[in-house]
């Protein structure tokens, strides 16, 4: 008998429910007697032993179904090893309640943070396979995360719904896509949308270069311009700023979000009219596109053969082209950002996208 816990943590994203059912396609198919115990709203449900037996029909009908059938929540990794409220110790909870349930293994599906606590516990003794799991893309170890796909279709339907709207009225348009530290979304949804500069934070801005592009667009005879910008872009000039100086400045912020610093500071130096969407959770949302059903299937049902062949520490990840194990220890606390050298920002230089640099 085979006792596995489930789990989902941080932000939901399409293919968590895929994901989780090709492990325990996996497992049943083995013929292997399986017990799966699935822990509500993410290490929290592990934290306060709050769970649920799961049989084979929870697992029915949800490849196509976005979110999370066990509920999801943020619990930072900088604040876990601090007692809760009550003064529980959180990482002695989540050992405790594993083996109680007397579980051989630990099935964890998130991005960074999420990782960093699975690889403490890790460290602490369980049994821990983790599935890579963001629309940021942005774990490092793994050429794609499942959600990613699903999001970049989403952002990109916006963008390509903004280009008639700005074509008729010859507009400024901003779409804001979500990602802070890395632009791996925006990049991609940006190039396959069309549009004419791309700020990322990896690649600090210039107001003037945008500007610049923009004005080269008007006298070529292009009425519109539609920039894709990521939550967490980020000027030169704030870029070179202190942790501690830029701080100081977001205290005093009037903007909701770069693109409507960006928007104000476009409209005083070209006289255009601009518009900011923000397609928000939006891009979380729905049902995953078919690569990334396949893709966590694919993933499921590895972590299922590692969990049978009693190999764990790792994340199924992807490398080259093939589903690969990764050892958690080198994937946790890494970023996967974007070379400002790397050839997908070349190649998109070189059909004239601008990255305000």
């Amino acid at each position: 008998m085979k006792r596995i816990g489930m789990l989902t943590s941080g932000g939901d994203c399409q293919a968590l429910n895929a994901a989780m059912r090709g492990v325990v396609k996996c497992l049943v198919n083995s013929k292997e007697d399986v017990e799966i115990y699935g822990f509500i709203d993410g290490y929290r449900g592990l934290i306060y032993g709050n769970f649920r037996m799961l049989e084979g029909r929870d697992f029915s009908g949800i490849l196509t179904k976005g979110g999370t059938i066990l509920g999801s929540s943020r619990t930072p990794f900088k604040t876990i090893k601090d007692p809760d409220e009550n003064g529980l110790d959180k990482i002695d909870a989540m050992k405790q309640n594993y083996y109680k349930l007397r579980l051989d293994c630990l099935v964890i599906l998130g991005g960074n943070g999420t990782h960093k606590t699975a690889n403490l516990l890790r460290e602490e003794g369980l049994n821990i396979i983790t599935l890579p799991k963001t629309i940021d893309n942005d774990l490092w170890g793994t050429d794609m995360t499942f959600g990613f796909q699903s999001a970049v279709n989403i952002a990109t339907d916006a963008i390509d719904c903004i280009h008639t709207t700005a074509a008729s009225h010859g507009r400024v348009f901003i779409v804001e896509v979500m990602g802070h530290k890395v632009g791996w979304l925006t990049l991609n949804a940006g190039m396959a949308g069309g549009a004419d500069i791309i700020l990322i934070p990896e690649i600090p801005y210039n107001i003037k270069k945008v500007v610049e592009k923009i004005k080269e667009r008007n006298e070529n005879g292009s009425r519109f311009t539609i920039l894709a910008v990521a939550e967490g872009a980020i000027s030169q000039a704030d870029a070179k700023l202190s942790k501690k100086e830029y701080k100081e400045k977001m205290k005093n912020y009037k903007f909701p979000s770069v693109s409507y610093e960006l928007a104000q500071q476009i409209q005083e130096m070209t006289g255009h009219e601009v518009r900011v969407t923000v397609p928000g959770h939006t891009q979380r949302g729905g049902s995953p596109c078919p690569y990334d059903r396949v893709f966590a299937s694919r993933l499921g049902a590895e972590a299922g053969e590692l969990i049978l062949k009693g190999e764990y520490g790792f994340m199924v990840g992807y490398r080259n082209r093939e589903v690969v194990k990764v050892p958690l220890e080198e994937v946790a606390g890494k970023l996967k950002v974007i070379s400002p050298d790397a050839s997908i920002v070349k190649e998109a230089k070189l059909m004239g996208i601008s990255f305000g640099d």
